[in-house]
């Protein structure tokens, strides 16, 4: 299962905004203080070394870009978690979101609904 550091989190959701780009294009992106280029560079080849992200050369410059989705990688993460921390179950996850208080009367409606057609579909 990919994991990525917070910094490599970052840079990916940076290119996955910009879908291509050079180092300085990513830099761009950043607020201010900017990071080195150098830091950047480094975890953009450590990226690429994981094949999450590509690129194309144009002479001694690389343009850069996402070989996964955001949707990808954020499906991962939420199926790691759940795994994780909730023993791969949703029942612990929905009670977790409602003990908490975190939903409120119209989600906790749209949820029902989802689970209603989930259920449908599965039944046809």
């Amino acid at each position: 299962m990919l994991t990525l550091t917070k910094v490599e989190e970052k840079i990916m959701k940076i290119l996955w905004g910009i879908e291509k780009g050079f180092i300085k294009d990513i830099i761009d992106q950043y607020p201010d203080p900017k990071p080195p280029y150098n830091s950047v560079s480094t975890i953009v080849r450590v990226l690429v070394k994981k094949k999450i992200v590509g690129y194309k050369a144009y002479g001694n410059s690389h343009q850069y870009f996402p070989l996964i989705s955001r949707e990808e990688y954020s499906k991962g993460q939420l199926s790691r978690l759940v795994k994780d921390y909730y023993n791969n179950s949703l029942k612990q996850v929905v009670n977790f979101f409602s003990e908490s208080k975190q939903l409120d009367e119209k989600e906790l409606d749209e949820v029902m609904k989802m689970l209603e057609d989930l259920k449908s579909q599965k039944n046809d």
